[in-house]
């Protein structure tokens, strides 16, 4: 059975869920309001099974739609029906999870504005979790994007020389914690072709169920 928080983060980030079978393009708000960064995210789009729901601003769909009948074209051509032509796609893998790996907590919550921190960990607007070395440089961290109030992803990423300790998915295990105590469902996103992104979320306890994730990002 599908976790509550889930479905009511997907229907309130889409627009519409769950879906019958095929793909469906819908029209929400949220497409064309600023994102957990400030910036546009003109289609997202979330497929479980059979079933998928392309959410785009409410005067696209109709462009959108009639895109969505050569699916060969669709990820292609997204960009320029959503009225963004240089925009990129990103075609993600899509896992969340309601029992994260029971793994030690390895980071500290600090503010996103802290000296040496990544500048992609200094988009967050709240405290993000990160491992520092014994002289205090940065390691490894994890923002949160709080989509909306039931579902909120993780965002991780680990130094080159650090990498191989485990640190990524003790990160991700905790932060997911914190997000459940929260009284949401952590999600989590990753290129399907990054070995290494499924890795760690395999290990932070968060399945591969076979759903997918595709929208049009900021270039």
């Amino acid at each position: 059975m599908l976790d509550r928080r889930l479905h009511l983060h997907l229907a309130t980030w889409l627009g519409q869920w769950p879906a019958p079978a095929g793909l469906h393009v819908v029209g929400s708000w949220r497409r064309a309001c600023p994102a957990w960064d400030g910036r546009l995210r003109p289609a997202i789009a979330v497929g479980a099974g059979a079933s998928a729901v392309l959410s785009v601003p409410p005067d696209r769909v109709a462009a959108v739609r009639e895109l969505a009948q050569r699916p060969d074209r669709l990820l292609r051509a997204l960009p320029a029906a959503v009225a963004h032509p240089g925009w990129v796609v990103h075609d993600d893998v899509f896992r969340w999870s309601v029992a994260p790996a029971a793994l030690p907590d390895v980071g500290e919550w600090v503010p996103p504005g802290t000296a040496g921190l990544p500048s992609w960990l200094r988009l967050f607007d709240r405290a993000v979790l990160v491992v520092r070395d014994g002289q205090g440089r940065y390691l490894a961290g994890v923002g949160i994007k709080r989509h909306d109030k039931y579902g909120h992803e993780l965002a991780v990423g680990t130094v080159p020389s650090a990498r191989g300790r485990g640190l990524a998915r003790r990160l991700v295990a905790q932060a997911a914690r914190r997000v459940l105590d929260d009284g949401a469902v952590p999600t989590y996103l990753h290129d399907r072709g990054n070995a290494a992104s499924a890795r760690v979320a395999e290990a932070a306890g968060f399945p591969d169920r076979g759903w997918r994730s595709y929208g049009v990002y900021p270039g």
